[in-house]
């Protein structure tokens, strides 16, 4: 399938590091500056979900950042770089059984999403700041 081997070099983009990256009072925002500042000019493709895309606009709308919200979203809607997934009814239902059989896990629905569609795409690595993704086996960067 053309669309799985497009993204065999590709990284995922999580919320954490999106916020991060944003918002200057994030703990890890200069870590997520210092990454970007070292990959933005040889980016791999990008990976992100229509839920992470809600998670950022949502997060930031709700704290009163409206304008940042919008900013970001039009970023991520519009960026050459950056492809959207949106989250069909099939992915959907392959995310809640993985969420259900991983009772021992503090994984949200958002999580679940995010590793079917990595194992689906065959990605292995992600921007993100949540060691969830190391315990369902994923390299995290930065």
């Amino acid at each position: 399938m053309t669309v799985i081997s497009t993204f065999r070099n590709a990284s995922f983009l999580d919320t954490s590091y999106l916020l991060a990256l944003e918002l200057s009072s994030d703990r890890n925002h200069s870590r997520a500056q210092t990454h970007w500042n070292r990959v933005k000019s040889s980016l791999p493709p990008l990976l992100t979900t229509s839920y992470i895309f809600d998670e950022v606009v949502t997060f930031l709308n709700s704290r009163g950042h409206h304008a940042k919200a919008v900013q970001i979203g039009q970023t991520l809607l519009q960026s050459p770089t950056i492809h959207l997934l949106h989250v069909d009814v099939m992915l959907f239902h392959a995310a809640w059984d993985y969420f259900r059989r991983h009772n021992d896990k503090a994984y949200s629905l958002t999580d679940c999403i995010s590793f079917v569609v990595m194992q689906q795409m065959g990605i292995r690595s992600a921007y993100t700041f949540d060691h969830h993704f190391t315990q369902a086996g994923y390299r995290m960067e930065p």
